[in-house]
């Protein structure tokens, strides 16, 4: 994709995920980032040593905890956000308080929107923003090792034999993904077949019933947290679950996988690998039943 630039030489421009033709005079010198996907895109992006401000959650990379907090993402202080002066805002497209944002832009803060829904939308955020930010080396580099790092996992598991996939977003209530989620992608990506995907939310509330009714053959489940992997016993109390008599229970570090940024592609490898383990398993089984 080519990024839209005009104006005199030093102009920093590039489209918005709302479509909107957002410029700077010069690159951005002084940047906040209003969510944590966001912080880390801007990392990512090479432009961390200009981020003045961040919300709650912005945890990566480690010295992103170091930065000034404005609040949440859904809950903004202003007061603080406008007295650390930033030269450009990074909002997310869904989740930061449009009230808040309109009074910022009001104050003629500049205010870029993102939120990557696809693979290559990752790839494409870090481009702008390092296009804002006047880091483009940096930038280019990230979004190319991640193009190429995605391609080369999608040929490696392209038409290996589909593995019923429930991936566990949250416990209560009781949520998964859709095809269109990133996640989703991520599980068509690694040969799964995901039981939910044909769910019309982006994030389908369910139950246990509905699970058990479609007896995925693995559960993938972040937990609350990096080490967390109780959400995934809660489910061996039905052993008759394809995925509990296989022990196809697997844990997947939220962080990885649940933001979407360069980081998505070390959660789907390691998600890839988890369905492997399970074709593996259910190769291992067939060759003993027909040996028996």
């Amino acid at each position: 994709m080519t990024l839209h630039v005009q104006g005199h030489d030093h102009s920093r421009c590039a489209v918005d995920d709302w479509g909107r033709d957002v410029c700077l005079p010069a690159s951005a010198q002084r940047i906040a980032t209003l969510s944590p996907g966001a912080t880390e895109l801007t990392y990512a992006a090479g432009a961390g040593e200009h981020v003045v401000a961040v919300v709650s959650y912005s945890d990566y990379p480690p010295e992103a905890k170091n930065v000034a907090s404005v609040g949440s993402h859904t809950r903004i202080d202003l007061e603080a956000l406008v007295g650390l002066a930033p030269d450009l805002v990074i909002g997310w497209v869904t989740g930061n308080p449009a009230e808040q944002m309109e009074t910022l832009e009001a104050l003629g803060m500049p205010v870029f929107y993102i939120e990557p829904r696809t693979f290559e939308d990752v790839a494409y955020t870090v481009e702008r923003l390092a296009r804002l930010a006047g880091t483009e080396p940096a930038g280019q580099q990230v979004a190319n090792d991640f193009r190429k790092g995605m391609a080369e996992l999608a040929s490696r598991y392209s038409g290996r034999a589909p593995v019923r996939t429930f991936y566990q977003v949250w416990d209560q209530p009781l949520m998964s993904v859709n095809d269109e989620h990133l996640i989703g992608q991520v599980v068509q990506l690694c040969s799964g077949e995901n039981v939910f995907g044909d769910q019309q939310r982006l994030v389908p509330r369910l139950d246990d019933e509905a699970v058990l009714a479609a007896n995925p053959e693995a559960i993938i489940a972040g937990g609350m947290g990096e080490e967390s992997r109780h959400w995934l016993t809660h489910w061996e109390q039905y052993p008759h679950l394809a995925a509990v008599s296989d022990d196809s229970l697997y844990f997947v570090p939220p962080s990885l996988i649940q933001r979407p940024t360069p980081r998505l592609l070390e959660g789907a490898q390691l998600l890839c690998e988890k369905l492997e383990q399970t074709r593996q398993k259910r190769a291992r089984a067939f060759s003993m039943n027909r040996s028996s």
